[in-house]
């Protein structure tokens, strides 16, 4: 029988993997650092596309504010966007709460900022004319999650329904857009998201889906800094991006503002005591982490 690791050694176990990994990058990340790229990756709850047309015109903001090239990048996926993490591919990042706990140990990720007046709620969403009214409805059937280790959208709401003992299947479809398409398409009865992305899909998907449950809440997204960038540089963009309030910018997002945020702030996400069973985080493989 399969002994599942503890959140302990899996934080371990990822440091360990890549200590040779920082010798290689720290250097070259500390170039960036003092004038050249920053490297802003951003978790791929929607496609590449859609990212770049929502994120781009706040990293072209923040670019001209604090005089530093930021650009952005994003990955094919959320476990390739969770192994370029493990990697301290990117300067700065945009990730899900539990992906901060973790990398924040294991590669020491600095949060620096977090969405003003948010917590992350889970939703599971069921084709509106669907005879799927509530998680109980859900029991024996497969259900849509973008990937194992998506906090609001999977962890969440996977843990919910097994504490309601409702039997199901989970099947990871790779991001939020992909589990409300297939939803919307009777291709599941039912999927996993959370309400930012639930708003920003397409109307005509959007009208097509009901929420059937909203989780608890938490902490949300953590925007979290690499140890290589220099304490000036995060402190010169932490200054910028908290004192946005451009709608033109903010409401594309599905965001009201910043507001500065410190390691401790997630440590409700912390009392989970998650483990490896729960999230399958992914540390290793061919990856490209700056698609863009």
């Amino acid at each position: 029988m399969v002994s599942w690791i503890s959140m302990t050694f899996v934080r371990k176990s990822l440091r360990y993997f890549l200590l040779s990994a920082f010798t290689v990058l720290g250097t070259s990340n500390a170039v960036l650092a003092a004038g050249g790229q920053i490297i802003f990756g951003v978790v791929p709850q929607q496609s590449a596309t859609r990212l770049a047309q929502v994120w781009v015109p706040l990293m072209r903001q923040l670019s001209a504010a604090t005089g530093y090239e930021i650009k952005f990048a994003t990955a094919k996926d959320i476990p390739t966007f969770e192994a370029c993490l493990a990697r301290n591919a990117y300067d700065i990042a945009y990730m899900n709460p539990y992906h901060y706990t973790v990398f924040h140990d294991a590669v020491g990720y600095q949060a620096f900022a977090k969405q003003r007046e948010k917590k992350l709620k889970g939703v599971i969403v069921a084709k509106a004319d669907s005879s799927v009214n509530n998680l109980a409805d859900l029991d024996g059937s497969q259900v849509a999650f973008p990937s194992p280790a998506a906090f609001g959208a999977s962890v969440i709401p996977r843990a919910e329904m097994r504490s309601q003992e409702i039997e199901f299947t989970p099947k990871y479809v790779k991001s939020h857009d992909s589990v409300y398409r297939s939803v919307a398409l009777g291709l599941f009865p039912a999927g996993g998201g959370v309400g930012r992305t639930l708003n920003n899909i397409s109307e005509n998907i959007r009208a097509q889906l009901k929420v059937i449950h909203t989780t608890d809440n938490y902490t949300p997204h953590a925007f979290a800094a690499s140890q290589n960038l220099t304490q000036n540089v995060v402190t010169s963009i932490t200054s910028e991006l908290v004192g946005i309030q451009d709608k033109t910018l903010l409401d594309p997002l599905g965001m009201k503002g910043f507001e500065t945020a410190h390691n401790e702030d997630w440590n409700d996400v912390r009392s989970l005591n998650l483990e490896v069973k729960q999230t399958e985080i992914i540390a290793s493989g061919e990856i490209e982490c700056r698609l863009n």
